[in-house]
């Protein structure tokens, strides 16, 4: 089947925004007016055709990005529905990875807020073209203009208006249109179908003509011949203007602003011209680079269908009626259901079984996807997110994606034997549907450990473990991971004797005990000549070693970096064996570690804020209270970046305070840096809760 539309007619693009500024609300009225969905969802229904888990429609917020496509003035429309929570912000990294385009939405009476910060500077680093929709016009308070500030103060934007609202609040009735120079009013709220193009207000006038002499100068500036034509005298004309407002979207120039109320159906179409005729196709993102599968030198793929087959694999989801999903976007090539390809990301073939059209949870079978798609494939065994698929032939490996850290952990408890079971299988599906949740065993105690990105992340994968998979657990508190040192050098000289009739115990050794380098572990050395210990006891007296190494002295953390040297000993023809130099072994390195001044060592982390410069003293006065030491600070945009070293049982609920002391406009990214001595005071409060 060929390819139904050009790929030049193709707008791959991504609603973005901070939660509850009306990005799903406003995603199901385009899918109302394109012609997808017969009737409105409305979130606070608890009915919208993009939130389809169930934890969605209970919380009224998007948690996994739904891949939908529709059409608008002959156009395709991919849309890529993301999440606003600052949780979740591994969804909105991965969907901007594959969109050529964003239509960032505003809360008129909020502008721009925290997560927007986010998710604005995530779309500067996979250099996405977007524009602006200031939503909610109806709301009372309602403030256009400052929203349009707020880009340039907040996020260091360049915003253009492209149209004006026409009144405000209850009155909010249409927007002033500044390419045609026309007022657009909708008559009713029913479904927004009615507007009609009217003469400019009289009372607007004056503004109207001073953002159109804006628009045009920002316009023409990037053009020689229009900036001429325009000294002369001329403005270029309704298409010309088009043409230029669409370069300056495509070179990032400056962001085109419109408004509306997608609740009360005020705006939207014009929204999707926007995005029609501003938002790039595929053919002008051009080339994409890659490492040649082979040769691992630097390689392009580009969107023609002529050029060889790759796609990125960008989400993975589990679906009750056809298992494993996965969301791809096609770069280059065409690919038939069936077809073997190979992931290069891993060396692994897969083979491509059903290929689905998505239009939120309902789906259409298609035979063939072509470069500019965006599909879901069912059934494919080795792939996770972040992977390539490609030609067998000519493989590439398109770039990487990058995942944050998980930085707050909980302990996991399954109630029966059941339960653990399922627990295994929930986890495993969960951790290969989102990269940003992390699942290890607590070597020490046995513990499963669930880490993510947040305290909602964790609650709501929590709630999925008990809904959709009916895995009955205690969640835990978290706890950190301490470890013991020794500091002095230690000669022991222990004898182990035991007699109680018949044959007996005996074993002597003779240590030298010492820190090893940090990071160094254990080493162990036998300095034995003349077989005062017989080399067939040697692996007793390492396994008695062993054995301490898990469980130190202090509070029975492991014990890292310590050398021990076995310089002498003893034995007895009849009486010694392997477990009684292992006994004497693991006696002596304990007394070792007790008279060597064994201290705790507590992991530190790497912590980086970056904050609004308004509350930079706040978030240093509370890292040092939390023992942190400042490591350096710098400007980031209009943000401050503040690196610091803080012990991580100094970091929990970090998250939470962060947000509280700063309105939720600053946030922070942690990962493990190093072990280092805790002090004397609190050790003795780690000890006395764990001995």
């Amino acid at each position: 089947m060929p390819r139904t539309h050009a790929i030049e007619d193709y707008r791959n693009f991504g609603i973005m925004a901070h939660i509850d500024a009306g990005k799903t609300t406003t995603t199901e009225r385009i899918l109302y007016y394109t012609g997808k969905s017969h009737k409105i969802g409305e979130v606070h229904e608890g009915a919208a055709t993009m939130d389809w888990m169930e934890q969605e429609q209970e919380r009224g917020i998007t948690i996994t990005s739904a891949a939908t496509t529709c059409f608008w003035r002959d156009k395709r429309l991919n849309i890529i529905d993301t999440p606003g929570h600052v949780d979740f912000t591994i969804e909105v990294e991965r969907s901007l990875r594959v969109l050529d385009g964003a239509v960032c939405v505003l809360d008129g009476n909020q502008g721009v807020e925290p997560q927007t910060e986010t998710v604005w500077r995530q779309a500067d680093k996979y250099d996405v073209p977007r524009v602006v929709f200031v939503n909610k016009m109806d709301k009372i308070g309602a403030d256009f203009f400052k929203c349009v500030a707020d880009i340039i103060d907040r996020v260091a934007g360049k915003p253009v208006c492209l149209q004006l609202p026409i009144g405000a609040e209850s009155s909010f009735q249409g927007v002033v249109d500044l390419i045609k120079m026309k007022a657009i009013v909708w008559s009713g709220e029913a479904l927004g179908a009615n507007f009609s193009e009217t003469e400019i207000p009289a009372d607007l006038a004056d503004q109207a003509a001073e953002y159109r002499t804006k628009l045009v100068e920002a316009c023409v500036e990037l053009d020689d011949d229009a900036m001429a034509a325009y000294l002369d005298g001329n403005e270029p004309d309704e298409a010309g203007m088009r043409a230029l407002v669409r370069k300056a979207v495509q070179l990032r120039a400056f962001h085109p602003v419109l408004c509306g109320s997608a609740f009360k159906n005020k705006g939207v179409q014009p929204l999707l011209d926007a995005v029609v005729d501003y938002l790039p196709s595929p053919a002008d993102r051009g080339e994409i680079k890659g490492i040649d599968f082979k040769t691992e030198e630097e390689t392009v793929r580009h969107p023609l269908d002529s050029d060889p087959f790759s796609m990125l694999a960008f989400k993975i989801m589990d679906d009750p009626h056809v298992g494993t999903i996965t969301f791809c976007r096609v770069y280059s090539g065409k690919v038939e259901s069936g077809a073997n390809v190979i992931n290069s990301t891993r060396d692994k073939k897969e083979r491509v079984g059903r290929m689905l059209l998505m239009h939120a949870n309902n789906r259409e079978d298609i035979k063939e996807a072509f470069a500019g798609d965006i599909v879901a494939l069912a059934g494919l065994k080795d792939t996770r997110t972040g992977d390539t698929l490609c030609d067998t032939v000519k493989p590439v490996i398109l770039e990487k994606m990058e995942f944050p850290e998980p930085v707050i952990e909980i302990a996991v408890e399954p109630k029966s034997k059941a339960d653990q079971e399922k627990l295994g299988i929930a986890l495993q599906k969960l951790a290969a549907e989102d990269p940003s949740f992390r699942v290890s065993t607590d070597q020490e105690s046995g513990q499963t450990i669930l880490k993510g990105m947040g305290e909602l992340h964790l609650d709501i994968k929590v709630d999925i473990l008990r809904r959709t998979y009916k895995v009955d657990a205690n969640i835990g508190q978290p706890q950190v991971a301490y470890r013991e040192k020794l500091t002095r050098r230690q000669e022991i000289d222990y004898t182990h004797k035991k007699q109680t009739g018949g044959t007996g115990q005996f074993a002597r050794v003779k240590f030298v005990v010492e820190p090893n380098e940090p990071g160094a572990g254990f080493a162990f050395e036998s300095k034995i000549v003349g077989g005062a210990v017989p080399k067939e006891y040697i692996p007793g007296v390492e396994k008695g070693l062993n054995s301490v190494l898990t469980a130190g002295v202090l509070a029975g953390f492991p014990v890292v970096d310590v050398k021990v040297e076995l310089i002498d000993g003893a034995y007895h023809d009849v009486d010694s064996s392997a477990l009684a130099f292992e006994i004497a072994s693991r006696a002596a390195f304990r007394e070792a570690l007790q008279k060597g001044g064994s201290v705790l060592l507590e992991p530190v982390m790497k912590v980086e804020v970056v904050s609004p410069e308004d509350y930079t003293g706040s978030v240093i006065g509370d890292l040092n209270s939390r023992r942190g030491q400042i490591q350096g600070q710098d400007m980031r945009g209009n943000a401050n970046v503040i690196n610091a070293m803080v012990p991580l049982a100094n970091m929990f609920g970090y998250v939470n305070n962060l947000r509280s002391m700063s309105q939720g406009r600053a946030n922070f990214t942690m990962q493990f840096d190093h072990y280092e001595e805790v002090p004397r005071g609190e050790a003795d409060k780690v000890i006395a809760k764990y001995a």
